[in-house]
């Protein structure tokens, strides 16, 4: 489904779920879209959620926008559209990686129609992806060793319509200073990174400086948790949305 958005950007979606129920908005990471999601949607119509996903501008099947218009206000302003034109007043949130910088600028613009965010692998700093890609690494290792083996990456999880589009929505993670911004995030907060990502010491510092948030450190995981594990992942939110509901 698409949202058409007054300046011309038509905005991907999907809604699924009985809107009565509470409402989960879902953020992808970086180069990700919103399929990305696809091994956890089952799981989480299950336990009474209304879910909502959609591409950010630029990313995904949405289309693009001024240059000056890739910007997580934008982004913001867009997320409130689409609630509002699924009559939803408040929400959940859960998102990952570079999806959790959008999030959080996301919460700190609009905390009034956040109930609680799941943030997970949170980097409020300038992220390091030579060393997320050594910590996938280890941490693939480590789960072979214990037995585990991944799903396979859901379709489509990284397929975009325009890759120039993608590189500039990605661009606004480094126009934002996300730590002056933390006051503003008094809803519950779970921040939720692997012990091999590392994004985990910027995400440390980051509930340091929100009122109201913990720390879960995910074991033998790496940058990319959802996708790297997804019924983990799915297990800490629904623990921690289910307090909140």
């Amino acid at each position: 489904m698409f949202l058409q958005i007054e300046d011309g950007v038509r905005l991907h979606y999907e809604s699924s779920g009985d809107p009565n129920r509470p409402t989960l908005l879902l953020w992808h990471g970086a180069r990700c879209t919103l399929r990305q999601w696809d091994h956890v949607v089952s799981k989480l119509e299950d336990h009474r959620f209304h879910l909502v996903r959609f591409d950010v501008r630029g990313a995904g099947q949405s289309s693009s926008g001024a240059d000056e218009d890739y910007t997580f206000a934008k982004y913001a302003t867009d997320a409130c559209k689409l609630l509002d034109h699924l009559n939803v007043t408040q929400c959940h949130v859960w998102s990952m990686a570079w999806g959790s910088r959008a999030a959080f600028a996301f919460c700190a613009t609009y905390p009034e129609r956040i109930i609680s965010a799941a943030l997970f692998d949170l980097s409020i700093g300038k992220p390091d992806v030579a060393a997320q890609r050594s910590g996938n690494k280890l941490a693939r290792e480590k789960q072979r060793a214990a037995g585990y083996v991944a799903p396979p990456l859901p379709d489509g999880w990284n397929q975009h319509r325009d890759e120039q589009s993608l590189a500039k929505s990605l661009a606004a993670s480094g126009q934002v200073e996300l730590a002056s911004m933390a006051h503003k995030l008094t809803m519950p907060i779970l921040v939720a990174t692997g012990d091999h990502d590392p994004n985990l010491a910027s995400s440390r510092e980051a509930v340091q400086l929100l009122p109201n948030a913990k720390l879960i450190e995910l074991e033998n995981v790496g940058h990319g948790s959802v996708l790297m594990q997804p019924t983990l992942c799915t297990e800490v939110l629904l623990e921690f949305v289910e307090r909140h509901a």
